[in-house]
């Protein structure tokens, strides 16, 4: 198989995903994905979590939920306020910012839990590399990453990148141990409902 070609395009830009939440974008499901629900509930998720690309907040009000000291972050101030008015609405205290993916180091880290659930996949090559740096400046030893995104499985080339087990073991492997990496599903709002993701277990080292 030919080696991949570098991926430099830019998918979308911070005022693009802050346009979408105008309306109900597909990823925005009103509840936590099922595979993330599913690891909390499992007591996976520990100490001080960090939901990366946070969106409207169901993750991180997840484990605000189950006592856990949570931060949700995200680019586009829509998101956030949206956020933030649901955690109002349900009376859950969490912390929401607009904050820039790649400069996680500069939040009062370290975490020792992050949820990236859809968000490595919307990286090109030079900025998924970054972000992976952001990750480490953000965490410490024994820190874990849970990170849910699309696969090469899931068919058309409709949303984001699709990304392999190749490309995530080797986006961390300085740095990281890649525990897991198993076949799941994002549910999403479209016709189908579902779409093929890989769910990645990793930890600092």
């Amino acid at each position: 198989m030919p080696p991949r070609e570098p991926d430099t395009r830019r998918y979308h830009s911070t005022e693009d995903f802050n346009a979408s939440y105008s309306g109900t974008p597909p990823w925005d499901i009103g509840r936590p994905q099922p595979i993330f629900l599913s690891l909390a509930e499992s007591g996976e998720l520990r100490g001080r979590v960090l939901d990366a690309g946070c969106g409207t907040g169901e993750h991180t009000m997840m484990a605000s939920k189950l006592g856990l000291d949570a931060t949700g972050v995200d680019a586009a101030p829509a998101a956030i306020a949206l956020a933030e008015g649901k955690a109002r609405e349900r009376g859950i205290h969490a912390r929401f910012l607009v904050w820039d993916a790649l400069r996680l180091g500069e939040l009062d880290g370290p975490f020792d839990s992050v949820i990236d659930s859809g968000l490595f996949h919307v990286f090109n090559d030079d900025d998924a590399r970054a972000y992976v740096e952001s990750l480490k400046a953000a965490t410490a030893p024994g820190s874990r990453y849970f990170m849910a995104c699309f696969s090469e499985r899931e068919p058309g080339d409709w949303g984001p990148r699709r990304i392999t087990q190749a490309e995530i073991r080797s986006s961390f492997a300085d740095g990281w141990r890649v525990d897991s990496i198993e076949p799941v599903q994002f549910d999403v709002l479209n016709e189908a409902g579902k779409v093929e993701a890989w769910l990645a277990r990793i930890t600092r080292i």
